[in-house]
């Protein structure tokens, strides 16, 4: 492994403590779901038709904050997200609700419930149901174990 390889492999395993703008959301959005993209495959896909210029200096700020890394295919750069989805949107998540909600999943529950708009089916109040069961199941386990 030579210091460049190195250099990424240490970016990757470190924790994402830098947070995204709108247009930076916007981009990893769009190169999640195409899982590599170019510069222009963003730009065609964006609302507003922004610049080219723009788009490739949002991606290169996504890459020094370590969640896109970029591959040379001729002369273009092919960018690729660092992390799986799902683990990016868990430290989104995680900021949201220590910003916003003094870290209670509680609070920001409640304020989803009481969004306009926000009505849920009897099927997603059953399936929440399950999962508080399960989650006070789990924790009655945990105590028992910790004892």
């Amino acid at each position: 492994m030579n210091c460049k390889d190195t250099f990424f492999a240490k970016k990757m395993d470190r924790p994402l403590h830098t947070h995204l703008n709108r247009g930076e959301s916007q981009v990893m959005d769009i190169v999640y779901k195409l899982d590599k993209a170019a510069v222009s495959d963003v730009v065609q896909r964006m609302p507003d038709e922004p610049l080219y210029n723009s788009v490739r200096v949002t991606m290169n700020i996504l890459e020094e904050k370590g969640y896109l890394k970029h591959s040379q295919v001729g002369r273009q750069y092919v960018y690729s997200p660092t992390r799986p989805q799902d683990q990016v949107g868990l430290s989104e998540l995680k900021h949201l609700l220590s910003t916003f909600y003094k870290g209670s999943a509680s609070r920001a529950i409640l304020t989803l419930l009481e969004l306009p708009g926000s009505r849920l089916s009897k099927g997603d109040l059953e399936e929440i149901s399950q999962w508080i069961e399960t989650a006070k199941k789990e924790q009655g386990q945990d105590s028992r174990g910790s004892r």
